[in-house]
């Protein structure tokens, strides 16, 4: 179990750790031709699903300017959280015990990042920040990092890791370039969930199928190899319009309120999902508009059942009927 000081965050894959980035080549030699034209953009926004390797890239390229000037420790450095002149702004820990992380970054943090910027570099090159993420900004603390990017340092680079773009604020992103990445294919994303050395290693089964259910995502990937209902949305899909008796035991699976919380979330997101997908490949038809509206009820449910804290097992018989009731009439 971890300490009440650990940080959730501090697994041995992280971010910083990792040995190289796979499946955003475009995105690196983007950066790498700035930075050969000798004035590289001083803010960048690095965009994309979750756990697709945003944060993994802003540590490479920020290793590889910071390198320039310290190439012998830069690695080693950046790896123990200790380079001089590398700024990570992130949600810290709160004073409780057990300690939580914050709920958002906190705007006394982005102030330090200023302070940090005040500072002359401790090896005459670059200073480099990385916020990982945009989207856990306040309003205040992102207000404070917006005076940054409107007045940047010289000879500083700020890496901006941002989940959903259209969610972070319009005046900060209009002051970057943007480095927007794509999920990763089936292969780089068994490649790097094979390069983390998991313990306990996955079977052959459970790694393809969280591969699969990933969506491009190895930090998603990583979440559904332990996850029941990743395991029950997996039977789902073997028979879409199964028995009642079928659909009773995948709804088995979140008996238990407290402890089917997180599966059901992830059921639900699998199962929307793949309504999504289903809807799309069936545009301006009947079909698809009634898939449609079924991923909005269906999304507006899950808010009640989450809200009101109600019976999973029931929340998903219910809606495994209703799909399979769409399905028969599609």
């Amino acid at each position: 179990m971890a300490e009440d000081h650990e940080d959730p965050r501090e697994v041995p894959w992280h971010p910083r750790l990792a040995d190289r980035v796979l499946g955003h080549d475009g995105a690196r030699a983007l950066f790498d031709a700035a930075l050969a034209s000798g004035k590289p953009h001083h803010a960048w926004l690095i965009s994309g699903p979750r756990g697709i390797g945003k944060a993994t890239l802003a540590y490479k390229l920020a290793s590889a300017l910071l390198a320039q000037t310290t190439p012998a420790q830069t690695a080693q450095w950046i790896s123990a959280r200790a380079h001089p002149d590398l700024f990570v702004l992130e949600r810290s820990l709160n004073d409780s015990k057990p300690r939580r992380l914050r709920g958002e970054i906190a705007v006394e943090d982005s102030r330090r990042l200023g302070e940090f910027f005040a500072r002359t570099s401790g090896s005459g090159g670059w200073r480099v920040a990385i916020i990982d993420a945009v989207d856990d900004l306040s309003s205040e603390s992102g207000n404070a990092l917006l005076k940054l990017v409107e007045e940047p340092p010289p000879k500083s680079i700020i890496f901006l890791v941002c989940h959903l773009p259209g969610r972070s604020l319009r005046t900060l992103r209009s002051r970057c370039l943007k480095l927007p990445l794509q999920p990763l294919s089936d292969t780089d994303t068994e490649s790097v969930l094979r390069a983390l050395h998991l313990d306990p290693a996955p079977d052959e089964a459970e790694l393809e199928r969280a591969v699969r259910q990933s969506a491009g995502s190895p930090g998603r990937a990583i979440d559904l190899m332990s996850s029941t209902g990743a395991k029950a949305f997996d039977l789902f899909l073997r028979r879409p319009n199964g028995s009642e008796a079928e659909r009773l035991a995948i709804a088995n699976h979140f008996s238990a309120r407290q402890q089917s919380q997180g599966d059901f979330l992830v059921f639900t997101d699998l199962l929307l999902g793949w309504l999504a997908r289903a809807a799309l490949a069936q545009p301006e038809s009947a079909a698809g508009n009634r898939l449609s509206r079924l991923h909005q009820e269906l999304s507006e449910r899950r808010r009640i059942v989450e809200g009101y804290n109600l019976d999973r097992r029931m929340a998903v018989i219910e809606a495994l009927g209703q799909v399979q009731d769409a399905l028969k009439a599609a």
